[in-house]
């Protein structure tokens, strides 16, 4: 029943990236754009062999050495260690169309029943001959099911300027065989004011338990056979700037 990778999301967000010590971040630079990421799962020691549910967060930064307007955030690719895992099997399911155009209270109550998480993300948007605007939203997570062995996530997220928008990135994880790592990810951002908008800042977490056939389920699990867990991914921006980094964080196996 447990077949398919926790997710870092991404967020944007993404955020997806990140497994391990949430008092540790990375910090990777190309040019004149830097990008941090930090985050982690609680609790950190985990069973050696079987899965025990966590509770996932991450967070990250997105800013320019000199201070100018960063580009926009377009795709996160990724592999993650074959030992975390996302659960969305008899959990309800989210229709994108649901999302569209709705704002952050009325996505929730569209697809109530669906979250597996929420956070809050920060945007930047920069017309020409004007000065940067600085735009907030509060992300909420949505379950998209499980179809032909990819899972997909609905992450939502709901502008008011310049026009009120509804921005939905959607992930997609998939399994893969690939060293250390067992299943892929790519989350796929929409462009954010017509290409003006760049995410500036984000933080994400997600945990969820529910019943299914009458036993009780984590939407996220993980184990800790080897005292570590480690991701890859890759930020591509707008400009074609490609930011990546691997993360090895370390996890307690016990039993």
């Amino acid at each position: 029943m447990r077949k398919y990778l926790i997710l870092t999301m991404a967020l944007g967000a993404l955020m997806a990236l990140t497994v391990g010590s949430l008092a540790s971040a990375d910090t990777v630079k190309s040019g004149n754009l830097e990008f941090t990421l930090n985050g982690g799962f609680s609790p950190k020691t985990l069973p050696k062999r079987s899965l025990a549910p966590i509770t996932l967060t991450t967070s990250g930064k997105i800013k320019t050495v000199d201070g100018s307007h960063p580009p926009a955030l377009k795709e996160v690719l990724g592999e993650v260690d074959k030992n975390g895992v996302i659960n969305v099997k008899g959990y309800p399911v989210c229709k994108p169309g649901k999302l569209q155009a709705q704002d952050t209270k009325h996505a929730r109550k569209a697809c109530a029943g669906t979250e597996i998480g929420r956070g809050h993300t920060n945007v930047e948007i920069l017309f020409e001959e004007s000065k940067p605007v600085p735009v907030s939203s509060e992300l909420s997570v949505f379950n998209g099911g499980i179809k032909g062995g990819v899972t997909t996530l609905y992450i939502h997220a709901y502008i008011t300027f310049p026009v009120p928008a509804a921005i939905v990135t959607t992930v997609k994880i998939k399994k893969t065989h690939k060293g250390p790592y067992g299943y892929s990810f790519v989350a796929s951002i929409p462009k954010i004011a017509g290409g003006s908008g760049s995410v500036t800042s984000f933080e994400l977490r997600i945990h969820k338990i529910f019943r299914y056939r009458g036993k009780k389920v984590s939407v996220l699990s993980a184990k800790c056979p080897t005292g570590k867990l480690q991701a890859h991914g890759t930020a591509v921006f707008s400009d074609g700037t490609r930011l990546s980094t691997g993360i090895v964080r370390p996890c307690t196996g016990r039993g």
